[in-house]
């Protein structure tokens, strides 16, 4: 999963990038410190991984990982090439969602590009660059379907499908907005509109205001209603109290944690609304050599999970054998599993579930 970090100059995008990877971005009071795009991988928390660590003690413990990259502060006019313009909007393309930061705390000594707080106008600012690069490709599709059309009347419905789509982004709606069905949505599989990723929004808030509804500050008020119309995610997160969090580790975290009087750091409510967003589960697999979380869609059948690990085994697949995770933490071993009949046998057309603990079969 790749996530890309989104937002004007000065809210406080790579402050909590450096928080959420301890990468070291540029994070300074100036638009454009961010240059090149930072990347940095997180590892995903999974306890659950910790008890087959427990129960193997295994040569390797891999968890899954989410990339993060950082984009430079987009301002108005980046469509046009302004500030840095179209080629941070062509990274963007690269993520599989975007995390859009927008600022929602007052702070006079760090300076705003319009002057003034207010989340709306900054989401509105992001989100009509993307809109205005997304109707440029659009008008293109749209031109080359028409000139392809007078040699293939099939095409009819795919113009009809840009035309929708420009139709919305001209008055000014993100082409998520649109309901589109299956059909309609395959004619975009090789249109990368900045305006159809999924996106959650990330609230900066001062110290004062953490908590994870922070319904008295005006602008995240304003900003959960906005994520609501469009099918968005939300959270809210102190960047600076985030880059203090990422130094602290188990007992000491904890404590912090609950004197701010939130359940998890802002990192973890991220990857689960991340996970959420993008309709992602996990399974996982154990034994002496590895213990290893591994990232799949919602609905994917088990020799595509299996595909996942190796080609070989989604090609020579015979069957999986799994147990639930939280049947094999009650039963203690595999072993005691297999005697309680939790431990089961599944085929070609059994869909995965999250936590799922497997042994895959195949033959080459």
């Amino acid at each position: 999963m790749k996530l890309g970090i989104v937002g004007l100059p000065n809210v406080g995008k790579s402050t909590l990038f450096n928080a959420l990877t301890n990468a070291g971005a540029e994070s300074a009071n100036y638009p454009f410190c961010t240059i090149e795009p930072n990347v940095g991988v997180v590892t995903v928390p999974d306890s659950r991984l910790d008890f087959l660590a427990e129960l193997y003690n295994p040569g390797r413990y891999m968890p899954a990982v989410i990339e993060f990259v950082d984009i430079a502060g987009l301002v108005k006019g980046a469509s046009r090439g302004e500030g840095l313009g179209n080629k941070f909007l062509s990274n963007i393309r690269e993520v599989d969602a975007i995390v859009h930061v927008i600022r929602c705390f007052n702070d006079d000594n760090i300076i705003h590009v319009d002057g003034s707080i207010n989340a709306i106008r900054d989401l509105e600012t992001i989100n009509l660059e993307l809109i205005f690069s997304d109707m440029e490709m659009v008008e293109r599709r749209i031109d080359r379907t028409k000139k392809a059309m007078k040699g293939d009347k099939t095409l009819a419905a795919e113009l009809e499908v840009y035309e929708k789509i420009y139709a919305a982004l001209s008055d000014g709606k993100c082409a998520r907005e649109l309901e589109l069905d299956e059909d309609e949505q395959a004619f975009l599989h090789d249109t990368p509109l900045l305006t159809m990723k999924p996106v959650i929004y990330v609230a900066n808030v001062s110290e004062d205001e953490v908590s994870e509804e922070p319904l008295g500050n005006p602008n995240y008020a304003a900003l959960k209603e906005q994520a609501q119309k469009e099918h968005s995610e939300i959270i809210a997160i102190c960047a600076q109290l985030e880059a203090e969090i990422a130094e602290l580790e188990g007992e000491e975290k904890k404590m912090f944690l609950d004197d701010l009087g939130i359940a998890e750091s802002g990192l973890d409510r991220l990857i689960k609304a991340s996970y959420s967003l993008l309709g992602l589960i996990s399974y996982l697999t154990g034994g002496p050599i590895e213990v290893r979380a591994w990232t799949i869609k919602k609905g994917t059948k088990a020799p595509q999970a299996a595909g996942k690990i190796h080609s070989d085994f989604e090609r020579g697949f015979i069957r999986a054998e799994i147990v639930a995770f939280d049947d094999l933490v009650a039963c203690g071993n595999i072993a005691a599993a297999k005697e309680a009949g939790l431990y089961r046998s599944e085929g070609k057309d059994y869909v995965m579930k999250d936590g799922d603990v497997v042994l895959f079969r195949f033959n080459v």
